[in-house]
């Protein structure tokens, strides 16, 4: 069949490509798959790879968020002309102090009434916390076969993992166990962390442990001292655990704790 185009496929395209959107946004896995064309070609331009019908369904299912409530933020602008329209979106990664944005974007193209052709781009538009500001078209996390979307789903099963299971208590905690328990390989769990996130895994947990401690520092009701509350949230050195507060709070334990008291007080 050849592909048709102009003013009457116009219509057509928008309502096959709003259906695409909404899947995506909805979550729904099986919405998406089954608005690809067997011969469908998606072109994923930041990890340079092209795939085709059998590979999407591992693809979307790991670029799609996992818990509920969560969502793919989109601008919701999409353009149609003729059989092809473009889509905008954003896809934030963020995790510890770390926060990055890709802004992307989709040119699909519609042929028997699905979706036969997918040109995806993404560029990394800016960078917060302690990395420098940094731009371009298609950073090294893309070796690692990883697209922007996959990257927000991982910072935020990382996020959940660390909630959930603190694995950060123990004090001997290292990159390959996080790997194991997460389903992630330790590669990409790393250039995660230090490329994207501007932060070392060992940052990244020592941030867990310090938020562990002031939670128990907050409830009021702690009778350790805060040396002790220090080992028992997972810190195995109290040098750490000073320049982690310091970086945190911009005093020593001590200051923090003596300002608290005053604050009581008042």
């Amino acid at each position: 069949m050849t592909l048709q185009d102009g003013p009457t496929q116009t219509p057509i395209t928008a309502e096959i490509v709003l259906r695409y959107h909404l899947c995506w946004k909805h979550r729904d896995l099986e919405g998406v798959l089954a608005l690809y064309h067997p011969d469908v070609q998606y072109h994923d331009f930041f990890q340079n790879r092209v795939l085709g019908y059998r590979e999407l369904r591992d693809y979307v299912r790991a670029s799609l968020p996992h818990e509920a409530g969560e969502d793919i933020v989109h601008s919701d602008r999409i353009r149609v002309d003729g059989c092809t329209a473009f889509i905008q979106y954003q896809v934030t990664v963020q995790g510890g102090d770390g926060l990055v944005a890709f802004q992307s974007s989709e040119a699909i193209t519609v042929k028997d009434g699905l979706i036969w052709q997918v040109n995806e781009y993404a560029t990394l538009v800016r960078q917060h916390g302690n990395g420098p500001a940094s731009c371009g078209p298609r950073p090294a996390t893309s070796r690692l076969g990883l697209s922007p979307r996959q990257l927000s789903t991982m910072a935020q099963d990382l996020e959940h993992y660390f909630q959930r299971q603190r694995p950060y208590l123990d004090p001997e905690l290292d990159l390959q166990q996080v790997a194991d328990a997460s389903g992630y390989s330790r590669n990409q769990i790393s250039y995660l962390l230090n490329q994207v996130l501007g932060q070392s895994f060992y940052r990244y947990v020592n941030q867990a442990r310090l938020q562990h401690l002031m939670a128990r520092l907050n409830e009021g009701s702690a009778v350790a001292t805060i040396d002790e509350l220090a080992f028992n949230a997972g810190f195995n050195s109290l040098s750490a655990f000073y320049k982690c507060f310091r970086e945190h709070t911009g005093l020593t334990p001590k200051a923090y704790l003596k300002q608290n008291s005053l604050r009581a007080r008042t």
